[in-house]
């Protein structure tokens, strides 16, 4: 199984490299965008359908522990990220992701953001194969292996603490 998994990332991250973009749009609710499957930032930047990014970049400061944990490391690891784009939880962390990547300066080609559906279902049932329960999980890893997840807010209410504890404490 773990041998299935790893193949089924180096894939994501083999397809995310040659395509920014690898997704449907698929309305679930009325007057509701959803995006499935390997989806890039710009994309969430530039939709007015997703108004909520840069509303919710607002008042946000990058925790100095995590920036400086993903700025140490920022050579080694890969981030997989499962968000929904119909998911409030999803629209307050997700823009806060990306401000602390780029606070600590890390590759954003380093980052593969995926997109579910409101069944927490991807494209080539990759959430599926991970066990993606809730949306948004941080998945962190090093050499294809998982060193731990952020789900939603994270154990503390702290996407960003529990991001840099998973990092600090891989080493």
């Amino acid at each position: 199984m773990k041998k299935w998994i790893s193949t089924v990332l180096a894939f994501s991250f083999v397809s995310a490299s040659f395509a920014q973009t690898q997704f449907e749009v698929l309305v679930e609710r009325p007057n509701e965008k959803s995006l499935k499957g390997i989806i890039s930032r710009s994309l969430l930047e530039k939709d007015s359908s997703f108004k909520w990014y840069a509303e919710n970049l607002k008042a946000y400061t990058a925790r100095p522990d995590a920036t400086a944990a993903l700025n140490n490391n920022r050579d080694s690891l890969q981030l997989l990220v499962f968000m929904g784009t119909w998911c409030e939880d999803s629209h307050f962390v997700i823009p806060k992701f990306f401000s602390l990547t780029d606070a600590a300066g890390f590759p954003q080609d380093h980052i593969t953001l995926v997109g579910v559906d409101r069944s927490k279902k991807t494209l080539g049932h990759l959430a599926e194969a991970l066990n993606i329960k809730n949306v948004p999980t941080i998945i962190v890893l090093k050499n294809g292996k998982e060193l731990g997840r952020v789900v939603e807010y994270g154990k503390y209410g702290l996407f960003d603490k529990e991001l840099a504890e998973i990092i600090v404490g891989s080493r």
